[in-house]
C-alpha cells in the first residue's frame, strides 16, 4: 500500500466506516500537502472493489491510470494540476466500461429543503427524500436521500453496486439529519435499500426507503427506483370538482379490497389495469359515485389487508406499477367516478426492514412502549410531536392527492390516535402535559392534514367511534376538520335492531330513532364496511333473522331505510349481492349467486337506490343539514313502523320514507303529509323485481288508453285533505311486509 493518505484513513474507506467519504473520494486539491512538490496539484481517488484497473478520462479524452493503493479496491492518482471534470474507465478480465464518479458530484439538495424538513412544513418531501431520477449538472442519475439523524454511517446499496455498503457511503448534512448521494447512471427499475450503522456501531438490518414509490413483490422487499411516465387526462374532471361542497353532493361509496373483489381465470387477483376494465364498469352500472380501496399502500403481509403498511408512498406492486394505478384512477375520473383510499397514519408494523428503530433509535416511534406500541395490534405508533415525523405523514397525504389525483382519504383508526389511553389499562399510558387523555400532538397533526388535503380539493373521512367533539367541524371552530365522520353509532344500532326477530322489535324501537338525536352533530357517512362481515360477525344477509324469505326482505328493508336516512352511504363489496359467506381476503365475491333471482334482486335494489339517491336532491342535498329532515311519526313502536320527510336544500322537492319492520302487510296505514295530490312510489323494496311479494300501492296516476302509449301509469296513492300527525293532508298506505317505501308528491292528480 502506497498512498498519501495515512493507513487509518485508507482502512476506514475500504471498511466503509469513514465519517466523511466525500472529503477523501473524488477529486481534491493538494495545495496544503506536506510535500512541497505536490503544491497546486490534485488527487482523484475511487473505491472500486472487484475491478482490475481504473483509468481517469478527462474532458479531452486523455486517459490516466489510477494506482491501486489497497488490495480491496482503493485507487488513487495525483495530478500536477486539477484534472477538471472526468469519467472513470473500469475494467475486469471480461470487459471495460465507463462511469461518472458519484463522489465527483455535489449535492442536489438545497439548504431550504433541509430547513423545511426539520421545521416540519415541507409539503413535497417525496421530491427531496427517497430516490429521485434527475438530470444534475448535465448528468442523468438518481439522488438518494434519507433522514437518519442518529446514524454513524448510511449507505445506499442495490443491484447497481452489488449490495456493497462500502461503495456508496452517503454524505451527511450536519444539523439536519439528512444523508444523500447522487449516483450517475442509475435508472428506472433499480433495486435498492439503505445500509445503516447505528451510532453505537451496530449494523442494522437493511432498511427500505420510507419514501420509495415502488417495491419488489413479496417475498422480496427492496425499494425500486421509479420515474412516472404517465400523462393524465382528467383535467375536465378536476375542474368540475373546484368549489363543490361535497356535503351537498350524492356520495355512495363502494368499498373494495382490491385483491379479492374478483379473481381472473387463473385464480389470481386482478391488476390495476384489469380493475379499470371490470371493477369500474361494475361501479358505474350499479350507481356508485365513489370506489374506496382498502389500503393499497405497500404492506408485507396479505393478512393485514393493508392496514399494516410499510411503504406509505408506494401503491402495492401486487397489482401493477404506480403508473398502472394512475391509469385506474384516470379511468375512474373519465367515467365521473371518484376514488378514495384507506389511509393508515395511526400505526406501522415492526418488520425489521421498516421504520422501527430506523437509525438505531426510536426515530419515527416513541421510545416508551406506553406511548409507542399499540396493545391491540402490536404495532408501533408514530411520534406525532416530532416535526419530521408529522411532516413525513403530511407530505404523504398530499402525495396521494397531488401525484395520484385521489379524491379523498378515509383515515383509519382515528380513535386510537386521539386517545393516549386507547385500549390501555390504568398505568399503561402517559397523560398529556395537562394531565388529560387526549393525544394533543395527534390532534394537531389531524387538523393540519385536513387543512392541507381540503386545500387540494380532496375530502377526508374519519373512522372514529367515540364521542370526541367536532370531528367533522372546521378547524377554525376548534374541530378536527374532517369532511365526514363514519356514523358508527347508527351502524351498530341498526345491525343490532335488524338482528332481532320481528316479534321483539317493538321493544327495541329506540334503536331506530335514537340516532336522530345526534344525526347532525357531525357530517356523517353511514357505513356497512368490511369490519362488519369478518371474524365471525356473519355476512350482511346472515345477520338478518327469520327464514330465507324474511332474511332477504329484512336486508332489502335495511338498505331502503339506509338510503332514505340522512348521511352519505358506504357498502362493502359482496353486500350488494347478499353473499352468504363472510369476506375472505384470499378469495373472491360469490358472483355465481347472481344466477339466483333473490340475489339479483338485492343487487337491482341497490342499483336503483343509488340512482334515485343521485338523481333526487331531497335524498342527498341535506344529508348534513337538520333542515332537510322531519319526523312524520317516530312513535309507532307497537307496529315497528317509522316515517319521515327528506327535503332538498331549497325545500322545493321532498320525499316521504315509510319503513315497516315486521312481516305483516299493513293496510290503510295513515300518515300525515304536507300536500294533497298524488304520491308516486319511487322505491318499494317489496317489489317483485327485487324478489319481494309485490305488495304496495297500486293506484294508477292515469289509466293507459289503447293507442295512446304516451300515457304512462305509475304506482302510488292519492293523499286526501284529512289531517294527520299535525299535517294538513294524509296518505292511506298499504305497507308491504318488511318493506320500505320512498314516495314523492308529483302533482294534484
Amino acid at each position: 500500500m502506497n498512498s498519501i493518505l495515512d493507513h487509518a484513513e485508507v482502512n476506514a474507506i475500504v471498511e466503509g466506516r469513514h465519517p466523511e467519504p466525500f472529503a477523501v473520494l473524488g477529486q481534491h486539491p493538494l495545495a496544503d500537502a506536506s510535500a512541497a512538490a505536490l503544491s497546486g496539484s490534485s488527487v482523484i481517488r475511487t473505491f472500486q472493489p472487484h475491478v482490475q484497473s481504473v483509468n481517469v478520462i478527462d474532458e479531452q479524452g486523455k486517459k490516466s491510470a489510477l494506482t491501486r493503493v489497497h488490495p480491496d479496491g482503493l485507487f488513487e492518482h495525483v495530478f500536477n494540476t486539477p484534472a477538471g471534470p472526468y469519467r472513470l474507465e473500469l475494467a475486469n478480465e471480461e470487459q471495460s466500461w465507463e462511469v461518472i464518479d458519484a463522489y465527483s458530484m455535489t449535492s442536489p439538495m438545497g439548504e431550504m429543503d433541509r430547513y423545511l424538513l426539520n421545521e416540519g412544513t415541507h409539503q413535497e418531501l417525496y421530491n427531496v427524500l427517497g430516490s429521485n431520477s434527475m438530470q444534475f449538472n448535465g448528468v442523468a442519475g438518481v439522488q438518494f436521500a434519507v433522514w437518519a439523524p442518529n446514524a454513524r454511517r448510511v449507505s445506499v446499496v442495490g443491484d447497481f453496486n452489488d449490495w456493497d455498503g462500502r461503495r456508496h457511503v452517503m454524505r451527511a448534512h450536519p444539523g439536519s439529519g439528512v444523508w444523500d448521494i447522487f449516483i450517475p447512471g442509475v435508472g428506472n427499475g433499480a433495486l435498492y435499500k439503505f445500509e445503516i450503522i447505528a451510532n453505537d456501531g451496530r449494523m442494522l438490518p437493511l432498511k427500505h426507503d420510507p419514501y420509495a414509490p415502488y417495491f419488489e413483490q413479496p417475498p422480496g422487499n427492496a425499494s425500486i427506483v421509479f420515474e412516472s411516465q404517465f400523462i393524465w387526462s382528467d383535467d375536465e374532471y378536476q375542474e368540475k370538482k373546484k368549489g363543490v361542497d361535497m356535503r351537498e353532493r350524492p356520495i355512495s361509496i363502494y368499498e373494495v379490497h382490491a385483491g379479492s373483489w374478483r379473481l381472473n381465470m387463473h385464480g389470481e387477483s386482478l391488476t390495476y389495469v384489469e380493475m379499470a376494465k371490470t371493477l369500474l364498469p361494475y361501479a358505474i352500472e350499479n350507481g356508485f359515485t365513489h370506489i374506496e380501496l382498502m389500503p393499497i399502500t405497500e404492506h408485507p403481509f396479505d393478512g393485514s389487508w393493508g392496514y399494516q403498511p410499510i411503504g406509505l408512498f408506494a401503491p402495492t406492486s401486487r397489482f401493477g406499477s404506480p403508473d398502472d394505478f394512475r391509469h385506474f384512477v384516470d379511468a375512474c375520473h373519465a367515467a365521473d367516478i371518484g376514488v378514495i383510499m384507506d389511509w393508515v397514519p395511526a400505526h406501522f408494523p415492526t418488520d425489521a426492514h421498516g421504520l422501527g428503530e430506523f437509525d438505531g433509535t426510536h426515530l419515527y416511534e416513541h421510545a416508551d412502549p406506553r406511548q409507542g406500541m399499540h396493545q391491540d395490534w402490536q404495532t408501533l405508533i408514530y411520534n406525532f410531536g416530532r416535526a419530521e415525523v408529522s411532516n413525513y405523514l403530511l407530505s404523504n397525504a398530499l402525495y396521494w392527492i397531488r401525484e395520484f389525483h385521489l379524491d379523498g382519504l378515509r383515515v383509519d383508526a382515528v380513535a386510537s390516535m386521539l386517545y393516549l389511553d386507547y385500549s390501555r389499562e390504568q398505568g399503561q399510558w402517559i397523560p398529556n402535559r395537562f394531565g388529560g387523555r387526549e393525544n394533543l400532538e395527534a390532534v394537531d397533526f389531524l387538523k393540519s392534514m385536513n387543512i392541507l388535503v381540503h386545500a387540494e380539493g380532496g375530502i377526508t373521512l374519519a373512522e372514529e367511534s367515540t364521542s370526541f367533539p367536532g370531528v367533522s367541524h372546521p378547524t377554525y371552530n376548534n374541530g378536527l376538520g374532517f369532511t365526514f365522520k363514519w356514523n358508527m353509532g347508527w351502524m351498530h344500532d341498526m345491525l343490532e335492531y335488524m338482528s332481532k326477530d320481528s316479534a321483539y322489535r317493538r321493544y327495541h324501537h329506540n334503536s331506530l330513532t335514537f340516532g336522530m338525536i345526534y344525526a347532525f352533530s357531525e357530517n356523517f357517512c353511514l357505513p356497512f364496511s368490511h369490519d362488519e362481515v369478518v371474524y365471525g360477525k356473519g355476512s350482511m344477509i346472515n345477520k338478518m333473522p327469520g327464514d330465507d324469505w324474511q332474511k332477504f326482505a329484512n336486508l332489502r328493508a335495511l338498505y331502503g331505510m339506509m338510503w332514505g336516512y340522512p348521511g352519505k352511504k358506504l357498502n362493502f363489496m359482496g353486500g350488494e349481492i347478499a353473499q352468504y359467506t363472510e369476506w375472505q381476503h384470499s378469495g373472491s365475491i360469490q358472483w355465481h349467486l347472481l344466477e339466483e333471482a333473490k340475489h339479483e334482486g338485492i343487487q337491482s335494489l341497490v342499483r336503483d337506490l343509488n340512482h334515485l339517491y343521485a338523481e333526487h336532491p331531497a335524498l342527498h342535498e341535506s344529508d348534513c343539514d337538520s333542515q332537510g329532515f322531519e319526523w312524520i311519526d317516530c312513535d309507532d313502536h307497537a307496529q315497528s313502523v317509522i316515517s319521515f320527510y327528506r327535503y332538498s336544500k331549497d325545500r322545493k322537492r321532498s320525499c316521504v320514507i315509510v319503513c315497516n319492520f315486521t312481516p305483516v302487510i299493513r293496510n290503510d296505514y295513515l300518515i300525515g303529509v304536507n300536500e294533497v295530490g298524488f304520491y308516486q312510489e319511487l322505491i318499494n323494496t317489496d317489489a317483485e323485481c327485487y324478489g319481494g311479494s309485490g305488495q304496495g300501492n297500486h293506484h294508477f296516476l292515469r289509466e293507459e288508453t289503447p293507442g295512446q302509449p304516451d300515457k304512462q301509469s305509475a304506482s302510488g296513492v292519492m293523499a286526501s285533505s284529512e289531517s294527520a300527525h299535525n299535517r294538513p293532508a294524509s296518505l292511506s298506505l298499504t305497507l308491504p311486509p318488511l318493506g320500505v317505501l320512498i314516495l314523492e308528491h308529483t302533482g294534484p292528480d
